[in-house]
């Protein structure tokens, strides 16, 4: 099965909305298992979707750390604390409503073109204005690209 791969555009509507893209249906259908989980990106102001069943695989190998060294326990609280659970069917629409604490945090405005960028195994998700900072090669103010991964997390795949 190919992975999910690819760049769009699009909007998100008045009620906070995006329509995934007809495109990524039948990896979803495989991936999903139902579901999508949508959290903060820990680097910069967008999102990360996650599948349903690469997010169990990855949201147990955080359970599975030491919240006592405090920069998993900040990578924690950033990444599992901010995820939403979101159930998800297949089917034209294939609709996911952003929570508001989520669409704030990647500046991502009613009406406003978003992009959505296939990452192999998930999706990330960018106002258009912030991405084409980024695809310049330009610093976001908001971005946090220092952060020192423990050793204990370099192999999850997040």
């Amino acid at each position: 099965m190919a992975g999910i791969y690819g760049f769009s555009s699009l909007v998100l509507d008045t009620k906070g909305r995006i329509s995934m893209p007809a495109k990524y249906k039948d990896q979803l259908k495989n991936l999903a298992g139902g579901s999508i989980i949508v959290t903060r990106d820990p680097q910069y102001p967008s999102l990360l979707i996650y599948p349903g069943n690469l997010w169990k695989k990855i949201s147990e190998s955080f359970e599975e750390l030491s919240g006592l060294n405090p920069e998993i326990r900040n990578l924690q609280w950033n990444f599992l604390g901010n995820a939403h659970y979101i159930d998800f069917e297949i089917t034209d629409r294939m609709t996911i409503l952003l929570p508001s604490p989520l669409r704030n945090y990647a500046q991502l405005k009613e009406k406003a073109k978003v992009v959505l960028i296939g990452m192999g195994q998930k999706f990330e998700l960018w106002s258009e204005k912030n991405w084409k900072i980024k695809e310049s090669g330009k610093k976001l103010n908001s971005e946090r690209i220092d952060i020192n991964l423990p050793d204990e997390v370099k192999d999850i795949p997040f």
